[in-house]
């Protein structure tokens, strides 16, 4: 039975959609069999391994039209159900589903036995798509910038996150927090750095990715950060959370 994790925050531009692609990679390279899904409207994740033009999206599978559509493989053991932007409707038009919060739980419960690992590349927005991620997911881990606001604004995603927990999914855990865009030559991010550490203490992972070119290069060649440049500062901080995950210290 495979671990759903959902990648999460409301914030934009924290790096969700790079940790999905590259956690996703360093799975895979570990012989883990692992899907990925493509949760976000903008599809970013989609375009980073230039799936362009497929059929059959998430969206349609939310709206009950077809079922899960799996762009298999992208590389060996890694596969990807791809977005649309058409997914930007699909709030309005699930709202008065019955259940409409487990739609992408009952969609996702077929294909757990066949994979490792099914990480959820969540929108930016506390809405029903990330209320299905978060519904259908075993753990959460919430990458976050190494900035004051970031981290004030996180306090709002813990909220929601309670709620679910008690309301529509018990088993939901903190995978990790992940500071992302770490630089430690700036005194803001290791000051927060220190003050996520101290505040998450086990839940803080203990790898910063670092901010490095690379790990923005990689979507626009259609590649991961471990195909595109393997020595990277990204590949080594990707492969160290890699590393992380699968030795199972943050499974709360």
């Amino acid at each position: 039975m495979s671990t759903v994790i959902a990648v999460a925050n409301h914030k934009g531009g924290v790096g969700k959609t790079t940790t999905v692609a590259s956690l996703g990679a360093g799975l895979s390279k570990k012989g883990k069999k692992v899907l990925l899904i493509d949760l976000d409207p903008q599809a970013n994740l989609t375009q980073s391994f230039s799936i362009q033009g497929s059929q059959k999206t998430i969206y349609g599978a939310l709206r009950g039209i077809y079922g899960l559509n799996i762009e298999m493989p992208l590389k060996k053991n890694l596969g990807l159900i791809p977005s649309t932007l058409d997914l930007s409707g699909a709030e309005t038009e699930l709202s008065s589903e019955t259940g409409r919060e487990y739609i992408l739980k009952e969609l996702i419960e077929p294909a757990r036995a066949s994979y490792d690992y099914i990480l959820i590349d969540a929108p930016p927005s506390l809405g029903l798509l990330t209320l299905n991620a978060l519904a259908s997911a075993d753990q959460l881990l919430i990458p976050i910038e190494a900035q004051y606001l970031a981290l004030q604004g996180l306090t709002k995603l813990l909220e929601v996150t309670e709620k679910i927990k008690k309301r529509i999914n018990p088993k939901l855990r903190i995978c990790g927090v992940l500071i992302t865009k770490y630089d430690k030559r700036k005194i803001l991010n290791r000051e927060v750095g220190e003050s996520i550490a101290e505040h998450f203490k086990d839940k803080a992972f203990k790898i910063r990715i670092r901010d490095n070119v690379a790990l923005a290069e990689a979507p626009a060649q259609g590649k991961d950060i471990f195909a595109y440049s393997p020595k990277s500062y990204g590949a080594q901080d990707y492969e160290a959370l890699t590393k992380e995950i699968l030795k199972g210290s943050k499974s709360l």
